[in-house]
């Protein structure tokens, strides 16, 4: 989200600028944090609508108001153009997704116990405002029930310039900008090295996150012959900015490489000036340096620029000063606490990461394409070099639980972390994913309604 409180305003004319800023981010391991981010879709409890940001007449229901009573609990109100889009808490915050898709932005904690207690006080935080408004939250992959035209859109200036530009560059981009939610995990680096080496792990591993984690299985109320279909939407909506590009598997890739493609392949959305978005969708980073972008006539690239422009960014790894692992579904408390261990336990332990980078080096790009293709549809099912991806995953997982026992980070009651990845192992051993289970469940005990999904995914 751009601030311009936080802009840094010194001008960018080199890449080697830009590099710098995101080797940054390097950090000694005992300063390495987790930070979990997790979205979730409102409904209205009389008929289950997606809430819109003001109520409608008659209705207490609304996000406005939501994040209103939040508010009140704690925090300071983050405001575009006068209106609340977020809230700004102790070293997290909350801010909303395009079709008011409400997420958590958690804080940097050590260790996994803190980011599941941290879950638990969000949602009973968000419970006790939406009791009052008529309201509920679940999150889900893709919303189960609501045609796009049925979504509302939030009053945030730079998604009505994402809306214009989403259909010229995809089918699906505006699907993924109002029906989806997602979950991820942030994690640190040491070096470039080290950031290249958990990078080239979480890309290939990135296609069997999504296949642990799907949860997407509904489309307007019937299947939709995916298991995640919010997966298979990002086949689709802007490519020039997602997915797995081949600039990440390039020998000897690093942070100059990293921002010559951002400046040089990824478009532009906007440029924040004077409190309003100008939109210069599709400009190139490096003709704005230049001064060759007419929108923005007399306007210097800033730094502050540059980091925005990292927020469009939207590959299934994104690197900034840290690295974001994108492929997952939203799911349930325990599916979301599990994702961040699974990352965890494979990239912060030493053993561990050498154990993933010797199991997944000879991954080509090609090969990590192929998967992230087949996935959306056939999840652990997928083939896999004369398998199954299920082949893998019992590889993968026994790998970071293993990280996880060697962290030994202990909670009270003397667990380890590795007590978050149960579900995991369960699904490795043969349990159902929470895609599969949700199918059962309509095909079952809900005779093919798939409205009690929501009062059964309420978090």
């Amino acid at each position: 989200m751009s601030n311009p409180g936080d802009a840094d305003a010194t001008p960018v004319t080199a890449v080697r600028q830009m590099a710098e800023y995101l080797e940054a981010g390097c950090k000694p391991a005992e300063q390495f944090r987790i930070g979990t981010e997790h979205e979730k879709f409102g409904f209205r409890e009389d008929d289950l609508a997606p809430p819109p940001y003001e109520p409608d007449p008659g209705s207490r229901a609304g996000i406005r108001p939501l994040l209103e009573a939040m508010a009140r609990q704690g925090g300071s109100p983050i405001l575009d153009r006068g209106n609340p889009i977020g809230l700004k808490l102790d070293g997290a915050a909350i801010s909303l997704e395009p079709a008011g898709q409400l997420e958590l932005s958690g804080a940097p904690v050590e260790t996994l116990h803190a980011t599941g207690q941290e879950m638990a006080e969000h949602f009973a935080a968000v419970r006790t405002a939406a009791a009052g408004l008529g309201m509920g939250f679940a999150p889900l992959g893709f919303h189960p029930t609501a045609t796009r035209e049925a979504m509302p859109w939030m009053p945030k200036g730079r998604y009505a310039i994402m809306r214009r530009y989403m259909p010229l560059v995809g089918a699906l981009g505006l699907d993924m900008m109002t029906r989806t939610c997602t979950v991820q995990v942030n994690l640190d680096f040491a070096s470039e090295a080290d950031m290249r080496r958990k990078l080239r792990v979480g890309l290939a591993c990135q296609p069997l996150a999504t296949a642990l984690f799907a949860n997407s299985p509904f489309t307007e109320g019937r299947p939709n012959g995916f298991l995640s279909w919010r997966a298979q939407v990002w086949t689709d909506t802007d490519n020039a900015r997602s997915g797995i590009p081949a600039v990440m598997f390039e020998p000897g890739f690093g942070f100059e490489r990293y921002a010559e493609w951002l400046i040089d392949e990824v478009p532009m959305y906007f440029v924040y000036r004077d409190g309003r978005y100008i939109d210069v969708a599709g400009a190139s980073f490096r003709h704005f340096m230049q001064g060759r972008v007419a929108e923005l006539a007399g306007e210097t690239a800033t730094m502050g620029d540059f980091a925005d422009h990292l927020t469009t960014v939207f590959t299934d790894v994104r690197l900034k000063r840290f690295l974001e692992m994108r492929g997952a579904d939203a799911g349930t408390p325990e599916m979301m606490l599990a994702q961040s261990a699974f990352w965890v336990g494979l990239l912060y332990d030493p053993a561990a990461l050498a154990a993933a980078s010797a199991l997944l080096a000879d991954v080509r790009w090609e090969e990590a394409l192929a998967l992230r293709a087949a996935v959306p549809r056939l999840g652990l099912d997928a083939p896999w070099r004369g398998g199954r991806l299920m082949d893998l995953a019992r590889e993968v997982v026994a790998i970071a639980v293993q990280g996880l026992r060697a962290r030994a980070r202990r909670d009270a009651a003397g667990n380890d972390e590795s007590v978050c990845l149960a579900p995991l192992e369960a699904i490795v051993a043969g349990a159902p994913t929470q895609a599969q289970h949700w199918l059962a469940r309509f095909e079952g005990a809900w005779a093919g309604d798939i409205r009690r999904i929501f009062a059964e995914a309420a978090v």
